[in-house]
């Protein structure tokens, strides 16, 4: 195993790993990426090559996504209905299946060859969310977080570390829960953060739900009752620790709200509005949902249908978001990373692609250069999944570094892991 990822890596640019869930990287964090010139990151067409084993529908015809300009895409593996992603300490890819109820462990091969796969662990409930502290592997099911001991491919010792979590079988929900599916990140210190997502687009009840709703939850180092580390956040599905150590979220805002210019709403404004957050979480922090909209310059708008008045939520009190994604963008999986140059330092979104705005807003993979603690604005990674009409072949959801440097990209509509790197 150490020999083939030794050959892989030998293949490309020497670059510093940075894990999704590790605790502060002094070195990343040292070495501060300016925002991606636009002439240096050229993008192009570039063909999408399957490997042995992986080309079936929809890669049973040619096709081409943007890519930095010098860069290959391979389909590394085809596994349906994957999610979310973590490399283990041993350099396998672990893929989360929620509606499948497992975790799939793909083991790299030869420098051409497809992974071999197989399932770590079966028979949970909507697991979503990975991450890693040493070997301790956490996963987030849709009603708790999870632990078990991590071996050589293999895990032992399940212990629940936050129980009680909302899903479509608490009896208060009566089956209604739009956001079920959870994420989870580790702090450096072992504390325990994990995305609870609101019931629906509009569910202020979430507000005073016990547990609350709508919420980035904490729990200590080893597990225990979670309080509200960051509140309003309508599903922070995106979520991960920073090279130093911040607690970093990309969420899913709201659908359908109405112009306040005319109390309406209507598709021309719905396309734009609201932003969708990249923020920074600190204790306490409010994201405004559903009181408050991020809007496109970053500040805070009054919701015209529930806080025309500002009485239900101050937005002027509440410090503007970070950065955003287009309205609708459905954010999903969020890491940190560093690419080549010109790229350097930075976070990888998977952009999911909206369901409701006219024309769908595209789905893609963005980076966000990291300098100084704070993130500069979006640049597409890698796109080409939809057409001029607005057809979609692929969905990507989760982008992460691998052992070997290059990128890989989870993808649940095609059912398909994507290797992307300099060539």
């Amino acid at each position: 195993m150490k020999a083939v990822m030794r050959a892989l890596m030998a293949g490309s640019l020497g670059l510093t790993l940075i894990g999704c869930t590790a605790s502060g990287d002094e070195s990343m964090a040292a070495t501060p990426a300016s925002p991606v010139p636009e002439a240096a990151a050229a993008m192009a067409d570039i063909a999408v090559r399957p490997l042995a084993g992986t080309d079936a529908a929809p890669f049973d015809r040619a096709r081409s996504m943007r890519a930095p300009a010098g860069w290959s895409v391979t389909v590394w593996a085809r596994v349906p209905g994957a999610r979310l992603l973590a490399w283990t300490p041993d350099q396998r890819l672990l893929v989360s299946r929620p509606k499948l109820g497992d975790v799939v462990e793909l083991i790299p091969g030869a420098a051409d060859a497809a992974p071999q796969q197989h399932t770590l662990v079966s028979g949970l409930n909507q697991p979503h969310g990975l991450a890693f502290r040493g070997d301790t592997l956490y996963v987030a099911e849709s009603d708790q977080v999870d632990t078990f001991a991590y071996s050589a491919g293999a895990v032992t010792g399940k212990k629940v570390v936050i129980d009680g979590l909302p899903d479509a079988k608490s009896p208060e929900l009566g089956g209604a829960y739009a956001h079920a599916l959870k994420s989870v990140a580790i702090g450096g210190d072992g504390t325990i953060y994990v995305s609870v997502g609101s019931t629906g687009n509009i569910s202020t009840e979430d507000r005073a739900a016990t547990p609350e709703r709508a919420t980035i939850l904490k729990a200590p180092p080893g597990g225990g009752t979670p309080t509200v580390f960051a509140r309003g956040v309508r599903n922070g599905t995106g979520l991960a620790i920073a090279p130093d150590g911040a607690v970093w979220t990309a969420v899913n805002n709201r659908d359908n709200i109405a112009d306040p210019a005319d109390h309406k709403v209507k598709q021309s404004y719905v396309n734009d509005h609201p932003l969708e957050p990249l923020a920074k979480l600190t204790q306490g922090r409010d994201l405004g949902w559903p009181y408050c909209n991020p809007a496109l310059d970053r500040s805070w708008d009054r919701d015209d249908q529930l806080n025309r008045d500002g009485q239900k939520l101050d937005c002027a009190a509440l410090p503007e978001i970070e950065q955003g994604m287009g309205a609708h963008s459905a954010p999903l999986g969020l890491s940190f990373a560093t690419l080549p140059a010109p790229f350097g330092a930075g976070a990888l979104v998977g952009i999911h692609g909206s369901w409701n705005r006219k024309p769908p807003r595209a789905p893609e993979v963005s980076f966000f250069a990291w300098s100084k603690g704070d993130l500069g604005p979006q640049r597409t990674l890698l796109g080409g999944f939809q057409d001029a009409e607005g057809n979609r072949w692929g969905r990507p959801v989760m982008a992460v570094q691998g052992p070997d440097q290059a990128i890989y990209v989870s993808d649940d509509l095609a059912g398909a892991i994507y290797r992307v790197s300099p060539s």
